[in-house]
């Protein structure tokens, strides 16, 4: 799990911005948001412009060179902060695994240039680059089963990271199989936004077709169910034209094609079904982030989405939003909820001097001010 990050000079993080998942209570209620003293399910809230899509951005900044997933290159354009003279930004993540502690370092001039990168397990150099005369770049690993790989790395832009996992058969030991658990967190991670400029970050690759993903895959009929439990009276059916399927809504004379006259919530609706089934699949998504994830959605509809993604255990979700009727203790915890600020970000249970009860009405309070602390 992701326990910690730290931003610096990364689009609007000038100075260092950190987003910590463990400064968790001991709250006895909605104990499946905490997973081993960790944030496993976060709602974070800010005014606009204060960063909270670049947030996900800075979270997914390692997709780009540990795997070959999904990614938007064009989302990090204008990379370094605009007020910084510094000439590259710096991320430092820290994960845990079973006990076992990771932390990953880097720097880059762009979302494509490294500059360098280390990465420690428990404490000790699992790998890094070390720069010689500025210009020749090795790779430095006592990884048992990294002896037979070339070190040399000069004129290479490849992530170590990426290096060592494509290019090794790491003998099973606690070091290695933690470096793989981190790896593979890495390649399941999955960032979607449902705004105008939908797209998505990790966990696969390549452009789908909703309609036609979700008919080949047999859940029509859950997926009418979905749509009939949000509040989305219907009858679906489907086609199959020029070998692929498209989805329509049944009337009693007519069918009339789904995308032709869906609303935009049901339409980011059919988006959340998408991904998901994924989580729910054999291919676990270790780490969801969705941006703005209830822009088109009645209050009730944003409560049953927060419900549901509650109820997948194994993956660590944040969600941003401007709705404040989904800050109760019947959802989440005041430590799972979070306030976002230019340079922090603070959890309502550590934005203030008060004992939280679950009884509490929460949003009343964050209307009043009571977080302000």
């Amino acid at each position: 799990m992701l326990t910690k990050v730290e931003i610096t000079n990364f689009k609007n993080f000038n100075d260092t911005f950190i987003f910590d998942l463990t400064q968790t209570k001991s709250f006895e209620f909605n104990k499946e948001c905490v997973k081993n003293g960790i944030v496993n399910k976060a709602i974070i809230y800010g005014h606009n412009g204060v960063g909270k899509s670049n947030l996900g951005l800075a979270l997914f900044d390692l997709v780009s060179h540990i795997t070959d997933k999904k990614f938007i290159p064009e989302k990090y354009t204008n990379y370094l902060n605009a007020d910084s003279t510094q000439n590259s930004a710096k991320f430092k993540f820290e994960f845990l695994f079973d006990g076992n502690q990771v932390v990953y370092e880097y720097s880059k001039k762009s979302s494509s240039v490294l500059l360098d990168e280390l990465c420690t397990i428990n404490g000790k150099v699992f790998a890094k680059i070390v720069k010689q005369d500025n210009k020749n770049i090795f790779l430095e690993t006592d990884a048992v089963g990294t002896e037979g790989l070339k070190k040399d790395m000069t004129g290479n832009n490849i992530s170590i990271i990426k290096y060592i996992k494509s290019n090794t058969i790491l003998e099973n030991n606690n070091t290695n199989s933690t470096f793989n658990n981190f790896v593979n967190f890495i390649e399941n991670m999955l960032l979607f936004r449902n705004l105008d400029d939908r797209f998505y970050i990790g966990y696969e690759q390549g452009r789908h077709e909703l309609a036609n993903d979700i008919v080949e895959k047999g859940h029509l009929e859950d997926f009418e169910s979905f749509l009939n439990d949000a509040g989305v009276s219907c009858k679906l059916s489907q086609e199959k034209i020029d070998g692929s399927f498209q989805l329509y809504f049944s009337f009693k004379e007519k069918k009339i094609n789904f995308f032709e006259i869906a609303s935009s919530g049901t339409t980011a609706l059919t988006i959340f079904y998408f991904w998901y089934q994924r989580l729910k699949s054999e291919k676990k998504c270790s780490f969801l982030f969705i941006d703005e994830f209830d822009a088109f959605y009645h209050h009730s509809l944003s409560r049953l989405i927060v419900q549901r993604l509650t109820e997948v255990y194994a993956t660590q979700v944040i969600l941003t939003t401007h709705n404040t009727s989904v800050i109760s203790n019947e959802l989440l915890r005041p430590d799972c909820y979070f306030l976002m600020y230019k340079d922090r970000i603070r959890s309502l249970s550590n934005s203030t001097v008060k004992e939280l009860r679950e009884a509490h009405n929460i949003e009343k309070m964050y209307r009043a001010g009571s977080f302000e602390y």
